[in-house]
């Protein structure tokens, strides 16, 4: 993969850095990964494209939800579904100039943020994303 498709909207999709998920994991122990393919869940429990994470319940879980949202237009409809479900960790793209961070990250408090140092390597993919990316925490 390289920056041509990362700044073309030919993929959404970025797969989660398996060493970035483990860490997470081991103090949230994750319980659903709510937007996933089969190829690359994080959990034994998770939704694909197919069953529309944004159209399932998320609080039927106990536990917290492992998110890494398709990165295009409709991420602000994930980010929001996060905020509302509560106990859900999310991998995002930093971009806080945008409407969803001020609207469901930034301003509510109770959010937890962590700017990942550097830029993640995602999938399989040789080079760096173009784009710094934080964890979020909607507890």
């Amino acid at each position: 993969m390289n920056t041509d498709l990362m700044f073309s909207s030919e993929t959404d999709l970025w797969s989660t850095p398996q060493d970035l998920f483990d860490k997470l994991n081991e103090t949230y122990h994750f319980v659903l990964d709510v937007c996933a393919t089969k190829e690359n869940t994080k959990c034994k429990e998770y939704f694909t494209k197919e069953q529309d994470g944004l159209m399932q319940n998320w609080g039927g879980y106990e536990g917290f939800k492992w998110m890494n949202p398709p990165y295009g237009r409709e991420i602000g409809r994930w980010v929001k579904k996060a905020f509302e479900s509560g106990k859900v960790v999310a991998l995002l793209p930093a971009r806080t100039d945008t409407l969803w961070f001020h609207q469901y990250i930034y301003s509510p408090g109770g959010v937890q943020i962590r700017f990942i140092k550097g830029r993640l390597k995602f999938g399989n993919c040789k080079n760096s994303a173009p784009f710094p990316s934080m964890i979020v925490v909607f507890n």
